[in-house]
């Protein structure tokens, strides 16, 4: 047997011993063992397809500089090479940085000296967050309406967000991990607050192993993944940590993961420490046991019965880019229509939130979640705890955009749009006559409907349409 065969072989024996002393600890539930067979037979909780909402946090070293070029984003790609030479993602400064000639090259050489080594920014980075306080982020994504929150503890940069006690085989503690255990804070405000707790972690891609940059999607993306033995033992023991340190509600695998990772032994780990925890998609192996799948910026063009998550920054980077106005972010108006749209297709909406490196909020990412979170206090019946109708939705002959969710025998109709008139015809839609009609507000207001030989027409009145307006239907079919 080869010595990486026999450090496997080794590491399931610790993780069946794990298992079986949880399970013999508690009594409270069945033990997964690290086995393909154990692992089917778990049944995924239903919290995370009731949540609708999450935050994503991508916060680190790339936070200090908080540069790229907002010319375009990540949906509307075509030339990948051009995309990685002009990166919008400032969480991929360092890679960036590495491209010559690159504008992120210039502006690093311009802004620090071409010799300023990219992994000092974590002195700034220490001195800038001495006042951060993690309750008041919590506090914030309660109010927005999230029901989970999901942060990186390790970016592909390599830099560890948490006093890891996993070696680097090529720096040392201080210079490649933080001395402030970011991700525990937070996990114990988010908790404090009601909400989930979820840990990102770049497990393909490590720059801090591969210098060669990311240059184009094919095949540069997949050949600067680090493969070697030292890698993959070093990612498998920062997922084991991450596991027993936070017991995490959401893994949130990034970029796939080493080939011969221990992928049945993190998996079983995290469901016997955690049996309401979920899996997203992105680790290239066992997709037989994910629980959900995660397009990037974009948005299913119809329903699906797979849980999906669409992630995506409220502007075209993920990590705060001091680059990015109004112009580059979501409108208000624009993101409670997409969180819409997303759980009108059986999705979830996972909002990235990028602070600068003292943890500040930018006021114009603040003013968006705020304006979220006073929509989501009168209308998220509409939303939590919904599934799709026969439809996600429809335009109706006046030009409305309208969408569908639907919870118990209640209907729920946003309307996307103003509508031109004081009524709206709905097509294909059988109701009951003892069945009521209400537009959602700070007062339920009740209205009239009555039935036609197609459908059902809804007397609304004026309104005023500011944001999605919400019609619950009752006794709906």
């Amino acid at each position: 047997m080869d010595w990486s065969a026999n450090i496997r072989l080794r590491r399931s024996l610790v993780v069946i011993g794990f298992n079986l002393f949880f399970f013999y600890g508690t009594f409270a539930q069945e033990a997964y063992l690290p086995t393909v067979e154990s692992l089917s037979r778990r049944k995924p909780p239903e919290w995370f397809g009731n949540a609708k909402l999450g935050i994503f946090i991508h916060w680190g070293l790339y936070s200090v500089p908080a540069w790229a070029r907002p010319d375009f984003s990540v949906d509307q790609v075509k030339d990948w090479k051009l995309f990685y030479r002009n990166n919008p993602y400032a969480e991929w400064y360092l890679n960036s940085l590495r491209i010559a000639g690159s504008p992120t090259a210039e502006f690093h050489k311009t802004r620090y000296g071409a010799d300023f080594d990219y992994y000092n920014f974590r002195d700034t980075l220490a001195a800038k967050t001495e006042n951060w306080k993690a309750d008041e982020w919590a506090k914030i994504f309660k109010q927005t309406g999230a029901r989970y929150v999901v942060i990186t503890s390790k970016h592909s940069d390599g830099f560890v967000m948490y006093p890891s006690n996993v070696p680097h085989p090529f720096f040392n503690k201080q210079e490649i991990t933080s001395g402030r255990d970011f991700i525990g804070e937070l996990e114990k405000a988010a908790r404090a607050e009601g909400l989930k707790f979820g840990v990102y972690y770049s497990g393909g891609l490590d720059w801090s192993f591969n210098h060669s940059p990311v240059t184009n999607l094919w095949p540069d993306l997949f050949q600067n993944m680090p493969t070697s033995v030292a890698y993959t033992a070093y990612a498998d023991s920062h997922m084991h940590e991450l596991i027993r340190k936070y017991k995490p509600d959401v893994l949130w695998n990034d970029v796939n993961y080493p080939k011969n990772g221990d992928f049945l032994g993190i998996f079983s780990e995290l469901f016997n420490v955690n049996p309401d925890a979920v899996i997203n998609d992105r680790w290239q192996k066992h997709e037989e046991f994910y629980d959900y799948t995660t397009p990037e910026y974009e948005v299913l063009d119809s329903i699906t019965q797979k849980k999906w998550e669409t992630c995506r920054g409220i502007g075209f980077s993920f990590g705060y880019n001091r680059n990015e106005t109004d112009e580059h972010l979501l409108s208000s108006d624009a993101l409670i229509d997409l969180l819409i749209d997303i759980v009108s297709k059986n999705g979830n909406l996972l909002l990235n939130v990028g602070p600068s490196a003292d943890g500040t909020i930018p006021e114009n990412q603040l003013l968006r979640l705020k304006t979220l979170g006073e929509w989501m206090k009168v209308n998220s019946e509409g939303i939590y705890g919904t599934v799709p109708w026969t439809k996600s939705g429809e335009t109706l002959k006046d030009g409305t955009r309208i969408r569908y969710t639907k919870a118990d025998r209640a209907l729920y109709i946003f309307l996307l749009d103003q509508p031109k008139g004081e009524k709206i015809s709905i097509p294909e839609l059988k109701f009951q006559n003892t069945g009521k009609a209400a537009l959602l507000g700070k007062e339920v207001k009740s209205l009239r409907l009555r039935t036609t030989g197609t459908g059902v027409e809804i007397d609304m009145g004026k309104i005023q349409h500011q944001y999605a307006t919400v019609i619950r239907l009752d006794a709906a079919r």
